[in-house]
């Protein structure tokens, strides 16, 4: 008996091209409309941690929904991915309040925690995005 490797069907690859490339579109939404909305907020907002920690939050969600409801995906998709780029930030404010992260650890680690989440929502409704 051989042993065979098992082949990627092309509509198998397109539709896991497909998947990387929504995932990837909602990173750049979020960093441009990081650049784009920051100088529209008040200086003396931004100088608090938490302040700026749930302004940039609601930054990269808004541009995040936009991009979404222009790709034409359901809203209630549009809904959790939003609560998706919260939850981190609203989670780990508490903490933060009360003394036990500081501000850097807090932008860094709501950061870092919102990618999976955003690709675990992604996986959990993989029909809705293509995969």
């Amino acid at each position: 008996m051989t042993a065979t490797t098992p082949t990627t069907t092309p509509a198998a690859s397109r539709r896991l091209a497909r998947f990387v490339g929504h995932y990837l579109e909602m990173a750049a939404a979020m960093v441009v409309s990081m650049v784009v909305l920051a100088p529209l907020w008040p200086a003396d907002w931004l100088a608090r941690t938490d302040v700026h920690a749930i302004v940039m939050a609601l930054d990269m969600t808004v541009a995040m929904v936009v991009w979404m409801g222009v790709r034409r995906h359901p809203w209630p998709r549009i809904a959790e991915m939003g609560v998706v780029m919260v939850a981190p930030f609203a989670v780990l404010l508490v903490p933060h309040w009360l003394g036990v992260l500081s501000g850097g650890v807090l932008m860094v680690a709501a950061h870092v925690v919102m990618f999976p989440l955003m690709l675990a929502a992604m996986l959990w409704r993989r029909a809705d995005y293509g995969l």
